[in-house]
Order: structure tokens, then sequence, then C-alpha cells
């Protein structure tokens, strides 16, 4: 039977209400027939966008009418749905059986709690709007049923006001089910309402048809890597990196020591720019063809199935940008405790460095003007300047292991000092490039 998660009824009953078929975006087990062709992240990441997207429009359809917005959801991912959404819905499971079963359940429940009219309707029109879920809840002022044709032969909405048994021995997923529905509805001798036609995403050429650009990625991630002599360890990154939701691009800006070579025997795509980590990086960015990029130093190894960690990191709503978990390969107490202050910065203070790899969706990248073009502590005024307009930032459950190479050279106390004097140095408005040269020692390259 149908589970109703909600537990204060008072506020739903007796209402019209607007219901939204659809489930958590479960890499493999969302827009399956489009797998082939995304990938199980790329065909999540869809859906996850259209459920978004349709969710935002009923949410205001039913703001302005006064309407409750049922969320009526597959499986039993009942507090990952209400964290990814928000609590403002009410949310609800759907019963066993085939689709006809599912939706005759979610009517039947709704008119049990004394809903006088109900609109049904997926996720996966991107045509939908709150205009037009209005219009549909209008039309059963005067009409007892109105559907919404799909130019496939189904429906993609169907309203009621009161239970009536149109569900029953459909073809669900054939080209006749809006036609024998429309049968059914005549034998019964129920008024109906036509909505205009819309397209539902099922093939590829749907999907390059109503979301051009979605359909072009082959990958569903882009991980980007700045490069200036890194032949020692480029190689055991891109390994590490490398999985068949991912492209890894290696920038390099001037190697000397074999550094691409390197990096081509690995497996990555090497690009050549001018030398600077926020030059290489907005290069590698443009060149990018995955929907989410990823931010990784040449020293800095990824754990193990890191891809699924940032999808699922990137499902709150409220986080553009997110980081992992900081640890480095040194030992002692001192590794101890450089790696709680840095997670402790990234977790509470949401101030995450580029040791850590940062990721977000290409969008965010391109709307944020990419890294600015400074010899130092570029990812700290990426950072700054995400948190000034106002965005989440959040950090991944996992770690990423960063070399230690640095305190090992120069020591812990003295490469913490150093860094705190660049970051009070920037608070001062002191000029990066003699920040670099602090940074350094004199050398002319600069790394934070």
């Amino acid at each position: 039977m149908f589970d109703l998660v909600s537990k204060d009824l008072r506020a739903v009953t007796g209402r019209d209400r607007f219901i939204l078929f659809g489930r958590f975006p479960v890499p493999g087990r969302t827009k399956t027939r489009l797998i082939p062709f995304l990938g199980p992240l790329g065909a999540a990441e869809l859906h996850r966008h259209l459920m978004e997207r349709t969710f935002d429009e009923a949410r205001s359809a039913a703001v302005s009418s006064g309407t409750v917005l049922e969320i009526n959801f597959e499986g039993r991912e009942t507090a990952l749905m209400r964290r990814w959404l928000g609590a403002g819905p009410v949310y609800s499971r759907q019963g066993g059986g085939d689709l006809g079963k599912r939706m005759e359940a979610a009517f039947r429940k709704a008119f049990l709690e004394g809903c006088s009219r109900a609109v049904l309707f997926g996720a996966d029109i991107p045509g939908l709007s709150a205009g037009i879920l209005k219009q549909a809840m209008e039309l059963l002022e005067d009409r007892d049923i109105v559907l919404g044709p799909s130019t496939d032969g189904g429906y993609w909405l169907v309203g009621l006001k009161r239970h009536a048994d149109i569900f029953g021995e459909i073809s669900w997923g054939s080209g006749e089910v809006l036609a024998q529905t429309l049968d059914k509805a005549e034998a019964k001798g129920l008024s109906i309402a036509l909505l205009d036609p819309l397209t539902d995403i099922d093939t590829l050429e749907d999907l390059q048809g109503l979301l051009p650009g979605w359909g072009i990625e082959r990958h569903y991630l882009s991980v980007i890597i700045p490069t200036l002599n890194e032949a020692a360890c480029i190689e055991e990154t891109v390994t590490q990196a490398l999985c068949p939701e991912a492209e890894v691009i290696v920038v390099d800006g001037g190697s000397a020591d074999g550094t691409r070579e390197a990096a081509v025997r690995a497996g990555a795509r090497v690009l050549e720019s001018g030398a600077g980590r926020g030059v290489q990086q907005n290069c590698g960015a443009e060149k990018a063809r995955g929907r989410v990029l990823l931010f990784l130093h040449a020293d800095t190894l990824l754990p193990e199935g890191y891809v699924r960690h940032v999808f699922e990191t990137l499902l709150d709503r409220r986080a553009v940008l997110g980081a992992f978990r900081f640890k480095s390969d040194l030992e002692g107490a001192g590794a101890k405790v450089l790696d709680a202050l840095v997670n402790f910065r990234s977790r509470c203070l949401r101030m995450p460095y580029g040791d850590q790899a940062f990721f977000m969706r290409r969008d965010v990248f391109q709307e944020a003007g990419g890294f600015a073009q400074v010899p130092i502590a570029e990812d700290y005024f990426f950072v700054r300047r995400a948190r000034g307009q106002g965005c989440r930032i959040a950090t991944a459950e996992v770690a990423v292991t960063t070399s230690g190479r640095r305190w090992k050279k120069k020591g812990f106390l003295r490469t913490t000092l150093i860094n705190q004097i660049i970051l009070a140095g920037i608070a001062l408005r002191i000029s990066p490039h003699a920040l670099a040269r602090i940074y350094q020692g004199g050398r002319a390259r600069a790394r934070l």
C-alpha cells in the first residue's frame, strides 16, 4: 500500500494537490535508456537536473495557488529525498505494481484524504511550467479528467477530481497509452480536457532536441591538473584519477623534465598553456567536456570512487562548490594536527584550499569567471569570491591524500608560518607578486 512519509496530515487533508512522480537520482537506476550514451552518472545527473527543474516549477505553482505539493517517489530514500529537495513539500513513497497501479494508488490516497482535485505529472518534461500546472488544475473545475498528451503516444500529466478507473489494462510503455486511456474515459462518461502536447526525454534524439548540449559529453566529470616539472608524481596522480566516468586533462606550463610524456603514458589528455596555476586551470576548463569540473594538484591522489562522492556532494542544492577532506602522507603527531586544522577550516569555516581538489558544475565555474591569474593563492581568491556571492561550500565525506613534500623540505612549523604570513598579506592587500617571492623564498614560481 501507499506509504505516507509526512507526519502532519492536517496540513494536506482536504486541499487540492500537485503530485510529482519521481525518484532519487541513483546512478545506474535512473534514465537507464540513456546510460549507453551518458553513462550511469551522466544519466543520473540528467535526472537530477530534470527533477529539480520540475520541482521548482511545481513549487511555484503550488505556492501561488495555495495547493499542496506532494513528492511521490520510488525507493526508500526518504531522508535523502528530503535532504535533496528540502522540507517544504509532502513526501510519500509509491506503492508496488506497474505505473498504472502506482498512479491509481496516489490518486486514491489523495481523495481519501479529502482532496477535491489532484494533478499528477512526471519529471522528464522540459516544457512543463508552473503556468501549465495551474491551467490543468483550473480545467478540473469543469472537466472530470485532464490529460497532457506526449508526442510519443503517451501522456505526461493526468488530473482528476474524483477517483476514476482509467489506469487498468493499459499498454504502458507503448504508443497506445493516450488512446487507450481516452477510450476508457469516454466509456465511463467522463468529460475530458486535453493540454497541448509536449515531449518527454526518453531517447538521445529527445535529449539533443530539447536540451541541446546534454547529449554531447562523453564524461560526467573532467579532472584538470596543472603541472610544471611534475614528472616524479604525475603518472600516479593520473592513474588514480582515470575511470570511465571522468576524463583527465593535464595542462602543462612548460615542463622540462618529461612531465608531458609521463602524463600521456598514464592516459591523460595533455594541453599546453602559459605558466601559472590559474592560467592553466582556466585553459583546462575551457577545453573540458564534462558537466562537472574537478581541479586537482599534481601531487594529490583522489580517493577510490571519487566521482560518486562528487555527485553525492553536489546533490545538496545549496552547495555550489565542493572539496574533499584533507589528508597528508606525513606521519606523526604534527601530521595529525595539520589534517585536523585543515579539515576544521574547510568544514566549519567553509574555506577549503586547492590541495583538497575543488569541484563544481561547469556553468557555475563559468558564471564565477574562473580563477584569478595571480602568481599565488588563486584557490583562496576563488573561494573568497564564491563565498562573497552567497555560495555554499560543501566538503565531501572522504579525503584526498596530498604529498607532504613541502613540509618535509621546509619543516612543519616554518611551512605553516609562511602560509599564515601569505594569508595575512592577502588580507592586508599586499601584492600577490610580492607574496609569491616570500612564499618561495625568492624563487619566481609560487604555490599555496
